[in-house]
């Protein structure tokens, strides 16, 4: 079978085969059925003389010829995704394009509001679909190639392209009149012994639970939830503490009965990046899709000024010398 007997879609499927190690899991990454699938694997065997895919107990692992053939169709399907996007022009004041975009409720927070703001006024017939993390999400190329952007902080094994959007630090958020307050701080003794609302993502570990980790603090877990922005309202009237970025903390000091205190160790920044599959790179509109992002990001990428500021949110009884704290320092 020579070059011309093979379509674009064979080499498409070959890809998915061998990243995917799975029949199933390759159809449903391609919309199609498991048959189809399966028929494609048996041409690529003809074609290579090899089965590429042997089965190995319930999984299955790749040939030597298949592990040497990745790279090559991975490279080829780049190269022509390329040469197809050539010719393609995107005009966002005319475009109705659809985009999907994974993010924490954090940087949901944060960014997506000016994202918005800043896609209206450039392109008002483009649609944003915005999806939070899950569990096995984060270290998946196969939810990366579902998705145009991924937002997550560094540190994960996130496979593709990846480039900085945003940075940020966490601070500790407590009720005001928590008693273990003193002069606007705790001590890592206070965060060892205090009850702890935390966010889980599955079971990654969050940058808030590594920098506990770094400096010798095992947090008592009270209260868990699925993301930051719940957070500043679990605290609020109990012993609780959590850590949360600052730019959060700040975005809901106006909701939250809360303080935002310095952690008692040092700033060890929260960086947010965005990552997309290399399939996309050369693609007009996902490139001025990036390039928004990464100008939003931009905006909100500024110093953040001292650590310490007390954030309270605006409830009866707050002390109104919290919040104009918080205006003098925003």
């Amino acid at each position: 079978m020579g070059l011309g007997a093979i379509d674009l879609n064979l080499l498409v499927a070959l890809e998915a085969l061998l990243e995917e190690k799975n029949v199933t899991h390759a159809g449903v990454r391609l919309s199609t059925s498991q048959s189809a699938m399966s028929g494609s694997l048996a041409r690529l065997r003809r074609h290579f003389s090899d089965e590429l895919l042997v089965r190995v107990g319930r999984d299955y692992e790749l040939t030597p010829l298949a592990e040497s053939l990745l790279p090559v169709v991975r490279a080829s399907l780049r190269k022509a995704e390329e040469a197809m996007s050539l010719t393609r022009r995107f005009d966002p004041r005319h475009s109705r394009q659809q985009f999907s975009v994974v993010m924490s409720d954090y940087v949901m927070t944060v960014l997506v509001e000016p994202l918005l703001r800043a896609i209206a006024q450039e392109a008002p017939g483009v649609r944003i679909d915005v999806h939070p993390i899950v569990d096995g999400q984060i270290e998946s190329e196969t939810h990366l190639r579902a998705h145009d952007l991924m937002v997550t902080p560094l540190g994960f094994r996130l496979p593709g392209i990846r480039e900085v959007v945003m940075r940020d630090r966490f601070v500790c958020i407590v009720d005001p009149d928590n008693p273990r307050l003193v002069d606007g701080r705790l001590t890592l003794r206070d965060l060892a012994e205090m009850p702890h609302a935390v966010s889980a993502f599955g079971k990654q570990l969050t940058h808030a639970d590594r920098q506990l980790e770094m400096f010798g603090v095992m947090p008592k877990v009270q209260v868990s939830a699925p993301g930051f922005s719940v957070l500043p309202f679990l605290v609020g009237g109990t012993d609780l503490v959590a850590l949360v970025p600052e730019r959060l903390a700040r975005h809901y000091a106006g909701f939250a009965h809360c303080a935002a205190v310095p952690t008692p160790f040092p700033d060890v920044p929260l960086v947010e990046a965005m990552y997309w599959h290399q399939n996309r790179h050369s693609d007009a509109a996902h490139q001025w899709l990036r390039e928004t992002v990464r100008r939003v990001g931009a905006t909100l990428d500024e110093p953040l000024g001292p650590a310490g500021q007390e954030i309270a949110g605006a409830s009866a009884g707050h002390d109104e010398r919290v919040i104009s704290g918080l205006s003098a320092a925003s």
